[in-house]
């Protein structure tokens, strides 16, 4: 039994590396836009779920996890940005103002599964013209939800966080690692 990760972000990897985790990686291409109406949380959760599914489908005997990540400011659900006009628009609506984070994370288990939400709350720094101009020509909020990278060169903007920080950076750790729990994993064997 191996532990995937039904994800191509070289940050959910990075944060299962630094957690100890021993993984392969299997991306699955699907359809990441909201259902129209849907609210952030129920999205990203199903998004969540689909993904592991969809791997779990592929790798029975292993232990699959899913994961989708969403900005929320003022009830607005912030995904990638579309161009760099896209990322300034983001950037005006998160600079000064607290926000949440919301992880759908999902961990398929044989014919078992367990998913959650886990939200976190961030504060931006209020922000210049010059300041967005500079960050969104580094290139980095490009495939950002909110358009910013908590652990990049945005960490200068971040004022204050509250709750798991490693769910910022797009996987809440300690609740994957309680969902593996949940599903009676061998948690110490990945």
């Amino acid at each position: 039994m191996k532990l995937v990760l039904a994800s191509a972000s070289p940050r959910r990897a990075d944060l299962l590396r630094a957690a100890g985790f021993s993984f392969e990686i299997l991306p699955m291409q699907i359809d990441e836009r909201f259902k129209p109406r849907e609210k952030p949380a129920a999205a990203v959760k199903r998004l969540a779920i689909t993904k592991a599914s969809a791997a779990a489908a592929l790798r029975r005997a292993d232990v699959v996890i899913g994961a989708d990540t969403t900005v929320v400011v003022r009830g607005q659900a912030l995904a990638k940005p579309a161009d760099p006009e896209d990322a300034r628009r983001m950037l005006r609506l998160l600079s000064g103002r607290w926000h949440e984070v919301l992880t759908g994370v999902c961990v398929c288990s044989g014919s078992r599964r367990a998913a959650k939400v886990e939200t976190t709350r961030v504060r931006v720094a209020r922000l210049t013209q010059a300041e967005m101009d500079w960050y969104v020509n580094s290139g980095e909020p490009d495939d950002k939800a909110g358009a910013y990278a908590v652990q990049g060169l945005a960490s200068r903007f971040i004022q204050g966080i509250e709750g798991s920080y490693s769910n910022v950076v797009g996987l809440p750790i300690s609740s994957l690692y309680h969902l593996l729990k949940e599903l009676g994993c061998d948690i110490l064997a990945f």
